[in-house]
């Protein structure tokens, strides 16, 4: 890569890629153990990497200020790195923490992966490094233990409280596919996502609304999910069958009740898309999608008036279902779209922001894609 070399003046020894991810279903149920359905974009972080003799950590992004960030490999410390470079650093750091011999690097990233848009441009940063490093240093890590290393790095080192979904999605989705994965115990499948051969896409709307989710409010949602599994006396709200669900809510404090409805209708939502997909009725899974953008903005309240205005504007135009994806604050929209309506609905998208006043939104089509990988 010519890029690591005016850099760093000499090759890198290998190019990993780890891609953003889209979240078909399953919102804020991976850090109360249950269930996910998320794709891989082709939007990816990309690093050149070459091990260095010396422990010093070398961190150039191509999308940052032109500087080289140094660091001690040895003396990483959480409290002493900022911005993009907390999510590399936070790997070594992690990895290290666990016994692993990881020493100096000179890292070289270039993402297209949209940042603060829902799509996990962290974790694929967290995976491209520690996909990287597991080959270069001869760790012998399996994906999945990758992604919890990502993920430690991501609670610990940079201080999100988030669950494993967008680390194992990073590391493991496959091309075509959309990743089942139970976040309790990581058993994960793989289900067929062929969407051009139902005639349908997927289109991403980046509102282009910035989210920070260190800013104390995913944990607080975290937080009242847990007490909630207290006084119910469950391991994590995973547990509560939605039988149970009316029954459960009445033993509750008001404030926690509708975390706990989105959690448990939730889990219920990805297990009915599985299903779907399963069956072949891709078609079927668009009014899973708006039933989850409800939940999300009615109970959970992490919607806000940007994604309500794109999720509403895409099924007027003819979408299947639209949902917030991500942690929420902002961020992005997932539609289900006829690939006859694909350009129809983006535009009445695009119209509605310039209409509400709203910074004109980024619209692609998502194609599920392939995991971390080494690239050359």
């Amino acid at each position: 890569m010519t890029d690591f070399q005016s850099v760093f003046g000499a090759a890198p020894e290998g190019v990993w890629a780890a891609p953003g991810r889209v979240n078909l279903i399953g919102e804020h149920t991976d850090y109360n153990d249950g269930f996910v359905l998320p794709v891989a974009l082709p939007h990816s972080a990309v690093a050149a990497v070459r091990r260095r003799d010396d422990g010093l950590l070398r961190l150039y992004s191509a999308q940052g200020d032109g500087l080289v960030t140094e660091l001690k490999a040895a003396e990483l410390d959480p409290a002493a790195v900022t911005g993009w470079a907390r999510y590399p650093a936070g790997v070594v750091w992690a990895l290290r923490e666990a016994g692993h011999p990881v020493g100096g690097l000179d890292v070289h990233i270039d993402s297209d992966v949209p940042t603060g848009a829902g799509l996990s441009s962290s974790a694929a940063l967290e995976c491209v490094l520690a996909a990287a490093c597991n080959e270069l240093y001869g760790l012998g890590l399996t994906p999945a233990e990758l992604a919890l290393t990502a993920q430690r790095a991501e609670n610990d080192f940079v201080g999100v409280p988030c669950g494993v979904m967008d680390q194992m999605a990073s590391m493991c989705c496959a091309e075509g596919g959309a990743l089942f994965l139970d976040t309790r115990d990581l058993a994960q499948r793989q289900v067929p996502l062929d969407l051009a051969g139902a005639g349908l896409r997927l289109l991403v709307v980046d509102t282009r609304v910035k989210h920070d989710l260190g800013d104390g409010a995913y944990a607080g949602l975290r937080a009242g999910c847990e007490r909630a599994a207290a006084l119910l006396d469950l391991p994590a709200l995973r547990d509560l069958p939605p039988a149970a669900l009316d029954g459960a809510l009445v033993q509750l404090p008001a404030e926690l009740r509708p975390l706990v409805r989105h959690v448990v209708t939730e889990n219920a939502r990805v297990e009915q898309a599985v299903a779907l997909l399963d069956a072949g009725d891709l078609a079927g899974l668009g009014p899973v999608l708006t039933a989850g953008h409800a939940s999300l903005r009615d109970d959970y309240r992490v919607s806000c008036p940007e994604t309500d205005l794109a999720v509403a504007t895409a099924v007027a135009a003819g979408a299947l279902g639209a949902r917030m994806t991500g942690g929420g604050f902002g961020g992005s929209v997932l539609a289900l779209v006829a690939a006859a309506r694909l350009e129809q609905v983006a535009a009445a998208v695009l119209d509605a922001f310039a209409e509400a006043g709203h910074t004109t939104p980024r619209v692609f089509p998502a194609v599920p894609s392939a995991g971390a990988r080494r690239l050359s």
